[in-house]
């Protein structure tokens, strides 16, 4: 009798164990499509948001840039051309009327390139106001809409 019952317990735990030691695959699948759910999910939130941190920080270095073509202005008393550029915040152009007051050191250390890694866009005399400046947005093209739209100096 004591043979029987050690044969059963044996058999019994060995079942058990075989259960124990994995996962259906239908367990597997629920897994992994809760797993693509919750991926999904994460994705479409933060590119949304990536998107607007690049474009943000375009603003702020257009708004940067901004600051540093006055700080020329009230120097040299003008702003620099069309040829001259951004270029001019770093390094005094050549056909700088008085030298002298370009300030030692230039105006920023180095010219930034948008988020998108293109350079900023600047044009002397501007269409609507002493110059232009702006990004591409993300498609380096004029004009789009939303992460392609141009940024300029206003935000507009």
């Amino acid at each position: 009798m004591l043979n029987i019952r050690t044969l059963l317990l044996k058999r019994l735990s060995r079942e058990n164990r075989k259960r124990a030691n994995g996962f259906t695959l239908v367990e597997l699948m629920v897994v992994i499509f809760i797993i693509g759910l919750l991926a999904t999910i994460v994705v479409i939130n933060v590119l949304p948001s990536q998107d607007k941190a690049m474009t943000e920080k375009a603003r702020s270095d257009i708004a940067t840039l901004g600051q540093a073509l006055e700080m020329y202005r009230l120097d040299n008393l003008a702003y620099p051309g069309t040829a001259e550029g951004l270029n001019a915040l770093v390094t005094a152009p050549p056909t700088l009327a008085q030298p002298g007051r370009y300030r030692s050191g230039g105006y920023i250390k180095k010219l930034p390139q948008d988020p998108w890694g293109r350079p900023y866009q600047y044009v002397s005399p501007g269409t609507t106001g002493a110059f232009d400046l702006y990004s591409l947005g993300a498609d380096g093209a004029p004009g789009g809409e939303e992460e392609n739209a141009d940024i300029t100096a206003d935000g507009a």
